[in-house]
């Protein structure tokens, strides 16, 4: 028993129910000091723990009482032939497995010898021997059990096979976060290393996803939903704690993810402001207030009811700037105690404090019949990497704001214009079938003055009429990928209107 909450008072109601108790090691003195009476697995067996403790269980004195049928004749002779006694009920739950895993530089060899073998096996065999044996894998399950026990001595097979259900999901898991954490162990001659493999896509992808609440319901109130926590991920959205509010929807957490995740593009103290997963502002400032009032100014009429990313602590300064707007939740790493007070006159605004960690590496869509599985798209363009497709370049000032604007660009459904101004949205054009018509859109819905900024497009322009387009609202420069066959007829406009125009060779198309 590695998580022993619960466990001595479930153990004193076993034995009041007449129970002889089996254990091993820490469990069984932690018992002992309770003052119940504990038999040794090694006693029962009549062979001794050996190899550190890694061969305990691994008998057929144990694994017979496990697995005999006490409906069948001959598996009863056998077993009294080999004096084997039946076992009724194990309480057991692993090593910790994923709790290790978790911990920051862990070593392969804690890995290892955190990988539980008999555990995995004895609730496997009770599990599948359900008719007769109880086993229970979580202290969430001791109450219903004793009950049980208390009302008629034993436990009904429904409950037996619930419980049963819940071993064999938990031995799943278990194996799967096994399977997932060792994905990430790079091999060489010479040692193993707990990293991040180079191996690309493996061939079988196991997840281990635990619910951790119910919603009240998906994007519409016919859906079903729930959030689950991936094991084998350290951090993220789905274990953010909620410090006040009302529940969480669906919808909720997904303009969540899509503002966290906008915001921790940037370094310095960043604002981004969703709705309905596309920004509707996004700033960068001297302070969180400061960046705060500059994401709003962009399109302050769809900021009302939407989602706010922020990316370092919540100050009171910036508290009581949103304070003034309607909203619906707020994701940042924290808030302070001042902030707190501020915002707890709005009951109904939720606050979520996302963990340290960067959630997992890989990016799940599912499809009828299977899943589409892609890594996150987590490209950082760097200066030095854009190619001047014009004759004139950009200037230090336009570069840095199209540099904004790439980063905020690939959080934009495609087709995807965003027009900006360093540290700045200042218009979005997004999810349009035609990409003049979003960069058409985005000028039209302008709420602050569009001469002399910057635009970025999350792909290539098909034609020249989005330059000329551009140009009409005042762009005097411009950031795309670059690689259509019509790239010379867009250089051309843009020199013919003074506009430069960088390549970035790399698209951030989003689905």
């Amino acid at each position: 028993m590695s998580d022993k909450t619960g466990l001595v008072s479930f153990a004193r109601q076993l034995a009041d129910s007449g129970f002889q108790l089996l254990s091993t090691g820490g469990t069984a003195r932690t018992l002992r000091e309770a003052g119940l009476t504990v038999k040794d697995v090694a006693e029962h067996t009549g062979f001794p723990e050996m190899l550190d403790g890694r061969v305990k269980t691994l008998h057929p004195r144990v694994h017979g009482g496990l697995l005999g049928r006490r409906d069948l004749p001959e598996h009863r002779e056998q077993m009294r032939q080999h004096g084997i006694d039946p076992i009724d009920l194990v309480v057991i739950n692993l090593y910790p497995f994923e709790e290790t895993a978790a911990k920051p530089g862990v070593s392969f060899e804690e890995l290892v010898e955190n990988i539980d073998i008999g555990g995995p096996s004895m609730v496997r065999s009770a599990a599948k021997n359900f008719h007769a044996v109880t086993v229970v894998t979580s202290p969430a399950d001791y109450d219903a059990v004793a009950a049980q026990l208390k009302a008629s001595g034993g436990t009904s097979l429904a409950l037996r096979w619930e419980l049963a259900r819940k071993a064999f999901a938990r031995t799943a898991a278990y194996d799967a976060a096994i399977s997932a954490t060792l994905r990430n162990v790079e091999f060489n001659e010479e040692n193993f290393q707990v990293q991040p493999a180079t191996s690309g896509l493996a061939a079988e992808i196991h997840l281990t996803l635990h619910k951790r609440k119910d919603l009240r319901y998906g994007e519409n109130p016919h859906q079903r939903a729930a959030v689950y926590t991936d094991l084998a991920q350290k951090g993220g959205l789905a274990s953010a704690e909620s410090l006040q509010g009302k529940e969480l929807s669906f919808n909720n957490l997904v303009d969540l993810e899509a503002c966290w995740e906008l915001a921790r593009e940037f370094d310095e103290p960043a604002v981004a402001i969703i709705k309905h997963t596309n920004p509707a502002g996004c700033a960068t400032g001297a302070n969180l207030k400061e960046a705060y009032e500059k994401a709003l100014a962009c399109d302050p009429v769809s900021a009302f009811g939407g989602v706010i990313g922020i990316n370092r602590e919540v100050d009171e300064e910036a508290a009581q700037a949103i304070s003034s707007l309607f909203v619906e939740c707020i994701a940042a790493p924290g808030y302070s105690e001042k902030a707190r007070a501020v915002f707890a006159a709005k009951k109904n605004l939720r606050l979520v404090a996302v963990p340290p960690g960067t959630g997992t590496e890989w990016l799940y869509k599912s499809i009828s019949g299977g899943m589409l599985v892609q890594e996150r798209d987590l490209h950082q363009l760097q200066a030095s990497a854009l190619k001047i497709a014009t004759k004139r370049g950009p200037s230090e000032e336009e570069l840095r704001a199209l540099l904004f604007a790439w980063k905020v660009c690939k959080h934009v459904k495609s087709n995807a214009i965003v027009y900006a101004r360093e540290g700045q949205t200042l218009a979005v054009g997004a999810g349009q079938m035609s990409r003049i018509d979003s960069v058409r859109i985005a000028a039209m819905k302008a709420q602050l003055p569009l001469q002399g900024s910057v635009l970025a497009s999350d792909a290539f322009f098909p034609f020249a009429d989005n330059i000329e387009e551009a140009a009409k609202h005042g762009v005097t420069a411009i950031i795309q990928p670059g690689g259509s066959v019509r790239d010379a007829d867009s250089v051309a406009a843009c020199d013919r209107l003074g506009i430069a125009m960088v390549f970035t060779g790399v698209r951030h198309f989003k689905h």
